[in-house]
């Protein structure tokens, strides 16, 4: 009999490198010196049983975490359970991790025939087909929308889930917020799609129940951002900038709240859309 390893368990624990260092710099008015601490990245390689499926500018920061989250948010795996083990290997300024997911999952992600090449800026880059771009995702059952007194400081209150934002800055972050308006944990990242991989995947490993809860990003909200918390069943999001209008017909069509937080005025709900008045 074949025992299923543990879901999600990791086989080889990595010593990441340092998320930031301390770099030397002169002023160009006079020469003068000094130092600052900036964010790191490192690429990571993905492998999905021994196939590689794409490499990702990253912060080496909750990369477990970013492995489920991103499996989950590209549609490669339905559920954590797919997932059988996750190792890593370093080399110098790049990561590599070998996932070994169930057959179910790895043949659905060979008939897909997609080789990403991931940058910190876009979450769609090596996208072969507009199918893919733009899947046919399941629509949400629609949730009550946050109490507004949710949303009071929040701005403020998210600095203390940004410890390397508060450090060194030139990173986003992404954070979740329960039934009770109590945010519960928050994971940043160089790019805005990996920080709210990273939080998706924290979620489902330390099994954080979603139902009337929602999803905070630092970052502009466009449409790989709608897609990856439609695919983890999260049914609010709130940003701190605006949407695009095509994650706002996303998030309209698929029944997803979504609310921006702008800096200086009460909060706007795009998502769903205000019923006409005669």
């Amino acid at each position: 009999m074949t025992i299923k390893p543990p879901a999600c368990g990791a086989s080889t624990p990595l010593a990441a490198p340092a998320a930031s260092n301390r770099y030397d710099y002169r002023q160009l008015d006079d020469n003068s010196q000094g130092g600052a601490d900036l964010a790191e990245e490192v690429a990571l390689a993905i492998a999905y049983n021994g196939i590689s499926q794409a490499v990702m500018l990253v912060s080496p920061t909750d990369l477990h975490d970013f492995i489920v989250g991103f499996s989950i948010g590209s549609g490669i795996i339905a559920s954590p359970d797919d997932i059988y083990d996750v190792s890593f290997t370093a080399s110098g300024s790049a990561i590599h991790a070998e996932v070994q997911i169930a057959s179910r999952a790895f043949w659905n992600l060979k008939n897909q025939r997609r080789q990403l090449a991931g940058t910190s800026g876009c979450g769609l880059c090596g996208v072969e087909a507009v199918e893919q771009a733009l899947p046919d995702l399941q629509v949400l059952p629609g949730a009550p929308l946050p109490p507004p007194h949710w949303l009071d400081g929040l701005r403020q209150r998210i600095s203390a889930f940004q410890p390397l934002g508060q450090h060194c800055g030139a990173v986003h972050a992404a954070l979740f917020m329960n039934d009770q308006g109590e945010l519960l944990l928050g994971r940043e990242d160089i790019g805005r799609h990996n920080a709210l991989d990273k939080l998706i995947g924290a979620l489902v490993r330390q099994h954080i129940a979603l139902d009337g809860g929602l999803a905070v990003v630092t970052s502009r909200c466009s449409l790989e951002l709608i897609q990856k918390v439609l695919r983890a069943g999260i049914q609010t999001l709130v940003s701190l900038s605006a949407p695009t209008g095509l994650a706002l017909q996303w998030a309209r069509r698929h029944q997803l709240n979504l609310i921006h937080l702008p800096h200086h005025s009460a909060p706007r709900v795009y998502s769903p859309a205000q019923e006409s008045r005669p």
